[in-house]
């Protein structure tokens, strides 16, 4: 029974947003909340939903102080040399525009945090888009798969961290069988940014991108930027802050916190002017944290509930007794529709562990089922439950629904990719 309502849950979930019956914000609490009622548990909605509100309460908050202190820098200019630098690289070729996108989302992902990837790769090749008038959900699609490929698998990601956590694994064993895998997909990333950017060649306007040619050969394409000691101090502050978020230093939210106090000291010293800039982006950053803590809503119910875990039951109760040397396989095509409607809490501590249980009857090892898990991070990136996306969307000015028509085809299509590479390399067995 909790099965099929949780299965029924997220389906209507996905067809009220994308088909625009609901926002994102509506659906995402509803549609758990009219479960738990059917399912007889209603009484217990403010718990679960309070539960849910804990778990992601931190995350609404770093997200608050990533979005002003990106904001920031983005006013002061910060990374408008990147962006000129990137644009007479690209030639005003859409192709190499769209590839470029690719490797600097792959190379930025390697941070390991999804927020400053996102801004950082929205700063460098938003502008560019507008200016061309090309599809700026490319850039989210290619952000998106490219962050669930490197920070999904990376130990230091946080979502590979979970697993290795909870099943006590060597973190190096894990990872050194992830690298081919890993790196093929990332080749697949930019096979279908190649694709993508030849099809938006097609799509401009040949004199408008001539024009546009001409300008960026000749200079007049850009506005000079005078790089004064306040930009200087503005790059050395977010390459500390780089440095210290990959030592982990401190909490996230501490560092962001601090960054942007001092930013805003340094750069904007009248008081209303500051007030000013916290109105303006707030514009950005209220929408992120409202839907984060909806989407607190939406797995505190669905785990509390236990629809969750009786989901991964029945989904586990389907693969017959002789087959169980292919739970592996079977895990990485599980941890696609799970990855994407679950949280990652929720799912590396409620449904991997029981996954690695069952494969361990078959003696089968827990690295291939963490391995398996991972695989599903690129859907989860495109999911409701991912924080970041909502930054994603913010910036690109795009609704979830018309995100995900755009974005899933590619994000399944990479996915079975990695996981054909997963099974070639072995890094998941299914022997």
């Amino acid at each position: 029974m909790l099965a099929v309502l949780g299965f029924a849950t997220l389906g209507s979930f996905m067809l009220l947003v994308m088909r625009k019956y609901l926002s994102a914000f509506t659906a995402i609490m509803l549609t758990p909340i009219a479960a738990a009622v059917i399912a007889g548990k209603g009484t217990k909605l403010g718990d679960m939903i309070m539960n849910g509100l804990d778990t992601v309460a931190p995350t609404a908050a770093l997200l608050l102080f990533a979005v002003l202190y990106f904001g920031l820098m983005m006013e002061c200019k910060l990374f408008e040399p990147i962006v000129q630098a990137i644009v007479r690289a690209s030639k005003g070729d859409p192709v190499r525009i769209v590839v470029g996108t690719a490797v600097l989302s792959l190379l930025v992902a390697l941070d390991g945090d999804g927020t400053t990837s996102y801004m950082i790769v929205c700063s460098a090749f938003l502008p560019i888009y507008r200016r061309l008038g090309m599809n700026p959900l490319i850039l989210a699609t290619l952000a998106a798969m490219a962050l669930g490929t490197i920070s999904g698998t990376t130990p230091w990601g946080g979502a590979a961290t979970r697993g290795i956590s909870v099943l006590h694994l060597s973190a190096t064993e894990y990872f050194v069988h992830m690298i081919g895998p890993m790196a093929l997909t990332s080749l697949a990333i930019i096979a279908v940014a190649y694709w993508l950017g030849l099809r938006e060649r097609h799509k401009i306007d040949g004199e408008k991108l001539a024009a546009y040619k001409l300008e960026i050969a000749s200079g007049e394409a850009f506005e000079p930027v005078k790089a004064d000691w306040r930009m200087w101090f503005n790059a050395a502050l977010t390459l500390l802050l780089m440095v210290l978020l990959i030592m982990e230093v401190a909490d996230l939210l501490v560092l962001f916190m601090v960054a942007f106090v001092i930013a805003l000291l340094v750069n904007i010293r009248a008081i209303g002017d500051q007030q000013e800039l916290i109105k303006r982006q707030a514009a950005n950053a209220v929408p992120v944290m409202i839907l984060v803590l909806a989407a607190g809503v939406f797995t505190g119910i669905m785990t509390d509930s236990g629809m969750i875990k009786a989901m991964a039951d029945a989904a586990l109760a389907i693969v017959p007794e002789g087959w169980g040397n292919i739970i592996p396989l079977f895990t990485a095509i599980l941890a696609l529709p799970l990855g994407f409607f679950m949280s990652n809490d929720g799912y590396w501590f409620g449904v991997v562990p029981v996954l690695a249980e069952s494969a361990a009857h078959y003696g089968i090892p827990a690295n291939e089922i963490a391995r398996a898990g991972a695989i599903g991070q690129i859907l989860h990136m495109m999911g409701p439950t991912s924080a970041p996306l909502w930054v994603l969307l913010g910036l690109v000015k795009a609704e979830l629904g018309d995100f995900q028509r755009h974005a899933l085809r590619w994000g399944v299509l990479v996915s079975a990719a990695y996981i054909l590479f997963a099974v070639i390399t072995g890094a998941i067995s299914v022997t």
